[in-house]
Formats: C-alpha cells, sequence, structure tokens
C-alpha cells in the first residue's frame, strides 16, 4: 500500500474514531436523566481508551480541527472540577456552533434568486 493511501487510512481512522467518542459522550449527556460528574469521568475515561489506540493526526480541514478542539475540551472538562451542568451546557453549546458552521458551508442560501432571471423570462 503507497503512502498516500495508509496516511488516508489513518487520518479516516482517527476521524471516525473521534466522532464516535464525541457522539458516545453527548449521547451518554442527552439521555441520561441523572448525570454526575463521576459518570461523566467514567465515561469519558472508557471511551477515550479507543480513541488513545489510535495515533493522532494531523488534520488540514476547518471541520474536523472544530471535532478535534470539541474532543479536546471533552478531555479538559474531565480534568476540571466544573459541575456536570455547566459541562453539560457548555458541551451542547459547542457541538451546536460546530454544526451550525458545518451546514452553513454546505447549504448555501442563493440569495436574490428571482432578481438574477427578471431580464431572461
Amino acid at each position: 500500500m503507497g503512502a498516500s493511501k495508509l496516511e488516508n487510512s489513518k487520518r479516516l481512522r482517527y476521524i471516525r474514531l473521534l466522532g464516535r467518542f464525541i457522539s458516545g459522550i453527548l449521547s451518554y449527556l442527552a439521555k441520561s436523566d441523572n448525570p454526575t460528574k463521576e459518570q461523566y469521568d467514567q465515561k469519558v475515561d472508557m471511551n477515550f481508551r479507543f480513541l488513545e489506540k489510535n495515533e493522532a493526526v494531523k488534520l488540514y480541514k476547518d471541520e474536523y480541527t472544530e471535532l478535534e478542539a470539541l474532543g479536546q475540551k471533552i478531555l479538559d472538562f474531565r480534568a476540571s472540577d466544573e459541575s456536570i451542568e455547566t459541562i453539560k451546557e457548555e458541551l451542547f453549546y459547542a457541538q451546536n456552533q460546530l454544526e451550525k458552521r458545518v451546514n452553513a458551508r454546505r447549504y448555501k442560501k442563493s440569495k436574490h434568486d428571482n432578481h438574477a432571471r427578471d431580464g431572461w423570462e
């Protein structure tokens, strides 16, 4: 296998593991009725095991670097003394902002669409 194919496969694997790590933590926070800080820490440790087995790869695309920053934020909250409600609120806000940025790049609204075709009909 060529060096570039190997690098691409490592990058894809890292991105998928990162996404699975983040979605696992956020779905736990969303579905759990009364999460505690200890349960959160335990869940982060459990999910992080799979991520740390794979080596980190340099990500160049903005949405992937933001995804990596969100993963780092989850790990930073693991070491902090914040309450679980603050953690939950800030992580959901960060995830929402990430989704907004990704969707804004993908779905462009064509402004003044009616004015562009005024003289052509």
